[in-house]
């Protein structure tokens, strides 16, 4: 784990809102030097902290107007069922994320679809066929909140 100072925090919240901010414009918010902050940043990324850069897509604007998230209970448990569900569900391309998760369920998957019937598609078509499917729980999202996470 790395030691975080308020500069370190401040610069982590105000990456995770927006990681094209520039070296410079984050110095003269924080009230600090380019080098610093530079440097900082480059500390941060070198101890795995800042872990990458990734493109966010707007579903919406591209016709996929419902998320969905679903809890899905393996019929069967085991090593090889956990496995092949995973390497299945990952290959459908609705599916955006797959988190193995404890709990009432054993995996939960955002899906997204252009509307509900299309998820209903995906729903049957797709998912419920995988290996190992047992019980399903879907939640619509209504809307969504993006946070930063527990920095400071």
């Amino acid at each position: 784990m790395i030691e975080l100072d308020d500069l370190d925090r401040k610069l982590l919240g105000a990456l995770a809102r927006d990681a094209r901010v520039s070296t410079g414009a984050l110095a003269r918010r924080y009230d600090a030097s380019q080098p610093v902050v530079w440097r900082r940043i480059k500390r941060l990324r070198e101890a795995g902290v800042l872990a990458g850069r990734k493109l966010e897509l707007d579903a919406a604007k591209l016709g996929f107007g419902v998320t969905v998230f679903l809890g899905v209970k393996l019929a069967t448990k085991g090593r090889v069922s956990l496995q092949d569900f995973e390497t299945s569900v990952s290959a459908i391309p609705e599916v955006q994320t797959v988190e193995h998760v404890l709990g009432m369920y054993d995996y939960r998957l955002r899906v997204v679809a252009r509307d509900i019937s299309d998820f209903e598609r995906v729903l049957r078509r797709r998912i419920m066929t995988l290996p190992g499917v047992g019980d399903v729980e879907a939640n619509v999202l209504l809307s969504e909140e993006k946070r930063p996470g527990p920095i400071g």
